[in-house]
């Protein structure tokens, strides 16, 4: 069923893209209650199934079902496009409890017997107490099964949207959409997001719309977010299929013959755009030793590097793409 966001004039002009740590922490938690979405996330899995096996993510899981209303305050829309954790989960614990309960009660709603529950009745009996043990329930998510693997999950989001950018500036917002995803439609002044569980309607009214890639939404596209949150839209991010292979696993043996191992492993490490600590951080190398190697193929004509946000990221140039393809 469809999702369909109406836009104004000034609503084009509130468009943005956004990452989200507490989204990705939010989501993991849904993906190891949801088998369907384990096919690319098997190296994750098998990392931090022991870890994960001590967490009691049941008040969470409760909130999570399979189709319609999940609580928008457990994850609110960020900010600016680049929150950290921190701050976002300290917004949730500062949300108003009356709010936090009428999202919990909209979504323990569409679970049948969930709201007769003895957890269900807990939660919408102490609303301002479920928010803190929910807040703390992420924030043990996120230490276990997201920031140990958050470098190189950023730099893939980071990476998605420095590539969707610039597409926008070059194809425009219609174009745009059908490239981050066949779901998403674009007619006349109206944004339809297909294969939605449940037909919702939305009037920007001028607040803009947040985009925002996501690697654990796989292979869904969430649209929503009800007042007072921003309208946002998640999609999958390009190049989530590399994303856990670790080192020298796509390196030809032949270029690693004409560059070098760890330089050719650099080089194909590169699906994706990515910055020096990512690259790092998934080779297993000192950021030093990766700096000189990028260094050396940039001077090679192998690679381009661009700044966003913090950051500088590195892509391949054609001759790069080739021979990272050869065999």
């Amino acid at each position: 069923m469809p999702f369909r966001l109406h836009f104004g004039e000034s609503d084009l002009l509130r468009c943005r893209f956004a990452l989200s740590p507490l989204w990705e922490t939010q989501e993991a938690v849904r993906t190891l209650a949801r088998p369907h979405r384990h096919g690319y996330h098997l190296p994750w899995l098998r990392r931090i199934r022991a870890d994960a096996s001590a967490l009691d993510l049941e008040p969470l899981w409760l909130l999570m079902p399979d189709g319609g209303h999940n609580p928008d305050f457990l994850c609110p829309p960020p900010m600016g496009p680049l929150a950290t954790f921190e701050e976002e989960i300290a917004g949730v614990r500062a949300v108003d409890p009356e709010v936090a309960r009428a999202d919990m009660a909209l979504a323990l709603a569409e679970r049948p017997g969930a709201s007769g529950s003895a957890s269900g009745r807990r939660l919408l009996a102490d609303p301002a107490g479920a928010v803190q043990l929910l807040a703390g329930l992420l924030e043990q998510a996120w230490r276990v099964l997201i920031a140990p693997h958050w470098p190189r999950l950023r730099a893939l989001l980071e990476a998605d949207i420095a590539y969707h950018s610039r597409r926008l500036a070059e194809s425009g917002f219609e174009r745009l959409l059908g490239e981050v995803s066949p779901q998403l439609g674009w007619s006349g002044s109206t944004l339809t997001v297909t294969g939605t569980r449940g037909d919702h309607e939305r009037v920007l009214g001028g607040q803009g719309l947040v985009l925002m890639p996501s690697v654990f939404v796989w292979p869904e596209v969430v649209g929503g977010f009800e007042e007072p949150w921003q309208p946002a839209v998640i999609y999958p991010a390009r190049g989530i299929g590399g994303l856990w292979s670790g080192a020298g696993e796509r390196t030809p043996e032949t270029l690693a013959r004409l560059l070098g191992r760890v330089r050719a492993d650099v080089l194909c490490a590169l699906d994706e755009p990515a910055g020096t600590s990512a690259l790092a951080h998934r080779l297993g190398l000192a950021p030093s030793s990766v700096s000189a190697h990028l260094s050396v193929l940039r001077g090679a004509g192998l690679l381009t590097s661009r700044r966003y946000g913090h950051q500088v990221l590195y892509e391949r140039t054609p001759l790069g793409i080739a021979l990272a393809a050869s065999t």
